[in-house]
């Protein structure tokens, strides 16, 4: 049954993303409240009411479940154990399963081949022996991953059996947490679909963007990417299988690996709309943020087919300062996050340029 229009939802983070889902949420009539341990967070500005706790605070989830009748998150780290007592509430979506499959690499690229879904090779790692064994197995190449947190290039180390430094780096890191190797793969470029599933099955699959990274982190996001339909179709057979799978509701973020002859390799899902998935403000009539807010609450789903090709970049750090230029630009959104401080790497805002989709 869809949630009444004027009711609260409640959202688990107050950052720039909090802040674009409790926008949206306003457009079609819903109330936000915020939880964020943060004084000054970017949603906070956006929300009707917002509670200044830690995340896993039992006292403010009881807070937040008692004025809420939904609860999401905008980040794939809150503790699954909070997320489960509010379960016992009220529903919370994405539920706690998909946060859980999500938030450890091991278990999520796990889930990925259990459903028949490639990913590139990985390893368990946890020892100088682990390391070595699977270094061998992958030809002396790969990137060690910490199986939880990490997001933007950390937690990462790039390791060569000939770079005794990088085995020294990577073998402190993995006797010290949990890791995985991954072997490198010969991919062509880094693709993502952004896809929601409603509380009824119902589901909408974004097109296919094209995503390049720099330190590992997005730097831009181009639609439609290069792929053929083929590739098209596949990514959202996928994103579909996934779904469907973890009973999923709200939007998630796929990535993937392109390779040469056309095929995917999934890298890694979000449970939370994405930075992949900006453009679909400015390229679409109904957002990613539109989209989630409206699968949580149980109306119907909006169509996500694009109106328009774009350019989504993010501005990191003193980009930001490139705003008055970018506001000058033909066909260019720019959405600014209202956060106070520009730090070296920190996203700022983005902008996305469209452009009108050619005839074939």
């Amino acid at each position: 049954m869809a949630i009444a229009s004027g009711s609260h939802i409640g959202i688990i983070g107050g950052g720039q993303l909090g802040r674009m889902l409790a926008m949206a949420a306003a457009r079609i009539g819903y109330k936000t409240m915020i939880l964020d341990p943060a004084e000054g967070s970017p949603a906070f500005e956006v929300a009707d009411k917002h509670i200044v706790a830690k995340y896993d605070d039992p006292e403010a989830l009881k807070q937040l479940a008692e004025a809420c009748f939904v609860i999401t998150y905008e980040f794939e780290n809150v503790d699954v154990s909070a997320v489960e007592a509010l379960e016992s509430r009220l529903p919370c979506r994405p539920g706690s399963n998909a946060l859980a499959t999500s938030q450890d690499r091991l278990v999520e690229k796990t889930f990925f081949n259990d459903l028949g879904i490639e990913t590139a090779p990985f390893k368990d790692i946890s020892s100088r022996d682990d390391l070595v064994n699977a270094l061998d197995e992958f030809g002396g190449k790969g990137i060690l991953k910490t199986r939880r947190l990490g997001y933007d290039g950390k937690g990462q180390v790039r390791v060569n059996r000939d770079d005794k430094a990088s085995i020294e780096e990577a073998v402190d890191l993995a006797e010290n947490t949990s890791c995985i190797l991954e072997g490198f793969v010969p991919f062509e470029r880094e693709v993502s679909v952004i896809a929601a599933r409603s509380p009824s099955g119902k589901i909408a699959i974004f097109d296919l963007a094209e995503n390049i990274h720099k330190d590992g982190i997005l730097f831009s996001s181009t639609i439609p990417a290069q792929a053929t339909e083929a590739t098209q179709n596949n990514a959202r057979t996928i994103a579909d299988k996934v779904l469907r799978s973890l009973e999923y509701v709200g939007i998630l973020a796929i990535e993937f690996f392109l390779l040469e002859d056309g095929s995917l390799l999934v890298n890694e899902f979000a449970p939370r709309v994405h930075n992949s998935g900006h453009w679909t403000e400015a390229a679409c009539t109904v957002s990613q943020f539109e989209q989630h807010i409206r699968a949580i609450t149980d109306q119907p789903l909006g169509n996500p087919d694009r109106h328009s090709n774009c350019v989504m970049q993010n501005l990191l750090g003193d980009d930001v300062n490139q705003a008055p230029r970018i506001l000058e630009m033909p066909q260019t959104m720019l959405h600014l996050y209202g956060k106070e401080e520009a730090r070296d790497g920190r996203k700022m805002g983005h902008f996305t340029k469209i452009s009108p989709i050619k005839a074939d």
